[in-house]
């Protein structure tokens, strides 16, 4: 059952850009069968035209155009020619009027989608009295930016992007408000008509510069400050993060200024918890109870509940229980929260709140596909997005700032890099899920971001979490245009028939192809080197909190050279990581060799409504070989 031990890894990329966009009604067009042209004569043997149906769509309408014309032919052959399609799909058809094209509009009682719109009209064309059948499918407004540096947002339309064009086919993210935690904003001619109040919850009145502490305003004053203030050795200007983030989500597009937003009609609600020094936890922890619509003592009441969270900031150590009562209480209200995974190289599980429960944790990419230099990383990523990288000519994430040195200035446009700048990318995203699936609740909105990934185009050995972030397949799937992982499982590539794709292990030889697999040619092979070895493969999954059980599931094949029957020298723990805490379910080991995969099942129920890891650990002593084979995994819900 070995095999070679070989596969590239995954590679993500990111970027920031802003864009302004007009809207131009235009209409996708529908799938049409080879050949069909949508004109009134048939093809070339007199038979009609059918036009294809859209996937997801319903239609109750139909345009017909008849042969002999709607005023030659009689009503009794009009009807005659829709009669034993109607009476097979049974509905009532009725025509509704005649159209200055010449064909005619024809309506059904009742909706009929998929194959049964198909039918109706294959039916209705082999009447023969028909020259062309489609349906009177609806056209959307298409959003086509006309901001003059929409061109430089590599993030939204390049090769190593997010592909957020595709995305406005469906959304906007009109109704959807998004808080931006950070250093509050500035104005900005690309961002005022997408800003609605805020809050200044920086209580330090020194550290806030305005006086006064907190109170309704969250203009950012500035964050300079001095050699030898806050622990650093030299001086540093203003940085206007939070403008630069709230452009990315929402920047005003289609008004021929600067950039575009992720989310163009989504609003923002300013939120300033970072000035001078940084911020503290108590105020970002407030923060974010009142940006969801929580209560805050001596805060007046949020207006503007948001559906999403950004939070492009933190620091070292555990999540700290302050912290997530926090970020709970947001969930709970149906907030989602996104977080950077941080900028230190490092494992993202030593950094909060990137290291949280029920948050979304974004690393960076760069514009050649890859985990950015300076992104953190590991199995407490959810997903990667464009971060950009300032070293590459144009490959700084470009958005809204603000020009002045310490103080506000003019406004103005600079390209950032940082998960920071990755983190608002997905914020947008989630913002235009929302206004499509407004009760998507926050473990929805995660387990479907994570479905609308795509392989790292550079790849990624660190742990890029499911890949890098597709703004269109995410899409895609809320409109029923993509296709969504086996139903029931929450793992994606559960049979590894893509390799590494969503998986991260710490060996690139775990992901292997042929003969070896249960079913399809994928499957996982963990240590068999007769030698001291520790494979590890992990996938995030988000549990949902409604379930009544939910269980893991695996076929595990051991091979081993061990001769025993009594000491199990190597093992394989099941595992399931969360809250900073691992828990193993179950143990195999060489006593279980096989001579073909064998079906393990485990209950997961205690980890409903949380953020976890599923790990497989493979443990190889320093003799005698034993391989474990995995394959057709499954996390499903009852």
């Amino acid at each position: 059952m070995e095999s070679a031990k070989c596969r590239t890894p995954r590679v993500l990329a990111l970027s920031l850009a802003a864009v302004v966009a007009m809207m131009a009604l235009a209409g996708a067009p529908a799938n049409g069968d080879p050949g069909n042209g949508g004109g009134g004569s048939g093809d070339s043997n007199g038979n009609a035209f059918v036009q294809n149906v859209s996937p997801g769509e319903a239609y109750s309408e139909f345009i017909v155009e008849y042969k002999d014309g709607p005023s030659g032919a009689t009503p009794g052959t009009r009807a005659n020619a829709w009669g034993k399609a109607a009476r097979e799909q049974g509905v009532s058809v009725h025509e509704v009027r005649s159209l200055a094209t010449g064909a005619t509009l024809i309506a059904a009682d009742k909706a009929l989608s998929g194959q049964a719109a198909k039918d109706f009209m294959t039916e209705l064309a082999a009447s023969g009295a028909v020259a062309y059948v489609e349906p009177n499918a609806r056209m959307f407004a298409s959003l086509t930016p006309n901001d003059p540096r929409y061109s430089e947002q590599w993030d939204f339309t390049a090769t190593n992007g997010m592909r957020i064009p595709g995305a406005w086919d469906i959304s906007t993210g009109t109704g959807v408000n998004v808080a931006v935690i950070d250093t509050g904003i500035t104005s900005h001619p690309d961002l005022n008509a997408n800003v609605l109040p805020g809050y200044d919850f920086v209580s330090d009145a020194t550290s806030a510069r305005d006086g006064n502490g907190r109170d309704a305003n969250p203009q950012d004053q500035g964050d300079w400050y001095a050699a030898g203030e806050c622990g650093q050795a030299r001086a540093a200007n203003s940085s206007w993060h939070g403008t630069h983030v709230a452009g990315t989500v929402a920047a005003v597009t289609g008004n021929a200024t600067g950039v575009a937003g992720v989310a163009p009609d989504a609003r923002i609600v300013p939120i300033r918890v970072l000035a001078k020094c940084g911020g503290s936890l108590s105020d970002i922890a407030e923060a974010i109870v009142w940006a969801a619509g929580g209560t805050v003592s001596g805060v007046p009441a949020n207006a503007n509940p948001a559906k999403v969270i950004n939070m492009s900031l933190g620091g070292s150590g555990t999540c700290g229980t302050t912290y997530q009562n926090a970020i709970n209480a947001a969930v709970n209200r149906g907030t989602a929260v996104v977080v950077a995974a941080g900028n230190e190289t490092q494992n993202a599980a030593n950094s909060r709140p990137a290291n949280c429960s029920n948050v979304i944790t974004v690393a960076a990419s760069n514009p050649s596909g890859s985990l950015s230099y300076y992104s953190n990383y590991g199995s407490a990523v959810d997903l990667t997005a464009p971060g950009g990288d300032v070293r590459v000519a144009g490959g700084g994430i470009l958005s809204t700032i603000n020009t002045g040195t310490t103080t506000p200035g003019a406004a103005g446009y600079a390209g950032y890099q940082g998960t920071s700048m990755a983190a608002p990318h997905i914020a947008g995203l989630v913002a235009l899920m929302k206004a499509k699936q407004s009760a998507f609740t926050p473990a929805q909105v995660e387990s479907t971001l994570k479905q609308g990934t795509r392989p790292m185009p550079g790849g990624c050995t660190l742990g890029c979490g499911t890949g890098l972030s597709d703004a269109a397949k995410t899409m895609g799937l809320l409109a029923g245009t993509s296709t969504p992982p086996p139903s029931g499982n929450l793992l994606l590539n559960p049979g590894f028939e893509t390799g590494a794709v969503s998986w991260s292990s710490n060996h690139t030889d775990t992901f292997e192809s042929g003969a070896g697999a249960r079913t399809g040619t994928g499957y996982a092979g963990l240590n068999g080197w007769g030698q001291s070895s520790s494979y590890s493969l992990d996938q995030p999954v988000a549990v949902p909190a409604g379930a009544a059980s939910v269980s893991l599931s695996f076929h595990l094949n051991v091979q081993t050279d061990e001769s025993t029957g009594s000491t199990a020298y190597d093992t394989l723990k099941v595992q399931v990581i969360s809250d900073g805490t691992t828990t193993t379910l179950g143990t195999f080991s060489n006593l279980n060799k096989s001579t073909g995969y064998v079906m393990k099942q485990l209950d997961v129920t205690a980890f409903k409504g949380k953020n976890v890891t599923v790990r497989f650990l493979g443990v190889e002593d320093s003799s005698l070989k034993t391989t474990f084979f995995l394959d057709d995994t499954a996390v499903t819900t009852a």
